[in-house]
């Protein structure tokens, strides 16, 4: 880490048939469990976690119903305000994508009421202003494909993705009992770039961000703009995998010198041999801890 034809005797002929018996009895089940693991869906798209409530609200700005993801921790109860973290999805994610694993251990050791946005959908960007197209790695970028399947998106997508976001917020505070003090905001990828464009844009709301991975690609030039006004009021952690090939680390990096060079209040943490998922996990541990330390006054 920065901061790893032969006659044989009865006997064996009876031990042969018994073996071939104990073989035919437990040949299904053990085809059933090699079944299960080849089926079994792999990322950020598994099952939805059975601690995990599944809910849906009306959105009036589309008149749809959105669906939002939502882990109440044993220890939260009606007579005393708890601490709240809102977890964005990555690009192709879910609400549930960030709602599994160690974060919700994490959360429920903490205490805390750990909520799942959609973002409007899987392509959202939270509000993240779009950028040029990313270049491939030869400096061209990269042509359409042929047989791309329009997603229909509406010319808005952007901003109904950081509306459905802060009304999950306004949603979760109305139905319990949240601290305004200890009240978090955490992304992945495309939801790490969420982090810092919502954490900054409504810094009141945040007692501290965490970006994970931040696909911040759109807005990397402006990063200075966009962090001066919070500098001294807004505490950041950003975990990032070395071997990262979707975020490269030289990405984060440029964020976290603007960061030094701004004197804020932030720690970064960067891990030897992760990738753009194993990242989440394993820098999970952090993010809770930081968040402990921090209470907005």
């Amino acid at each position: 880490m920065r901061f790893e034809n032969t006659t044989f005797p009865k006997a064996v002929i009876a031990g042969v048939a018994l073996a071939m018996f104990v073989g035919l009895v437990r040949a299904p089940q053990a085809m059933a469990q090699d079944q299960a693991k080849q089926a079994a869906p792999k990322g950020i798209n598994q099952p939805p976690d059975p601690r995990v409530q599944q809910r849906t609200y009306h959105f009036a700005d589309t008149n749809e119903d959105l669906p939002y993801a939502v882990f109440v921790s044993s220890k939260v109860t009606k007579d005393k305000k708890s601490p709240l973290i809102i977890a964005l999805h990555g690009l192709g994610g879910t609400h549930n994508s960030l709602m599994r694993g160690n974060a919700l251990d994490l959360a429920e050791e903490g205490g805390y009421i750990l909520v799942g946005p959609m973002g409007y959908n899987p392509r959202g960007w939270y509000g993240v202003p779009a950028g040029p197209p990313r270049a491939a790695k030869s400096g061209v970028a990269p042509k359409a494909k042929a047989n791309a399947v329009p997603n229909n998106d509406p010319a808005n997508l952007r901003a109904l993705s950081e509306k459905d976001t802060m009304n999950i917020l306004e949603t979760i505070r109305k139905e319990f009992k949240v601290d305004e003090t200890r009240t978090y905001l955490m992304g992945h990828s495309m939801g790490g770039a969420g982090t810092l464009y919502l954490g900054t844009k409504y810094s009141a709301n945040w007692a501290a961000i965490a970006a994970i991975a931040p696909a911040a690609f759109s807005m990397q030039a402006n990063a200075a703009a966009m962090l001066t006004p919070v500098k001294d009021t807004m505490p950041v952690i950003v975990t990032q995998g070395d071997a990262d090939t979707a975020v490269p680390v030289a990405n984060t990096r440029t964020w976290i010198e603007v960061m030094k060079d701004l004197k804020m209040n932030y720690k970064y943490v960067e891990m030897a041999g992760e990738d753009h998922g194993s990242i989440i996990s394993k820098g999970m541990p952090a993010i809770f801890a930081f968040f402990k330390d921090y209470q907005k006054k």
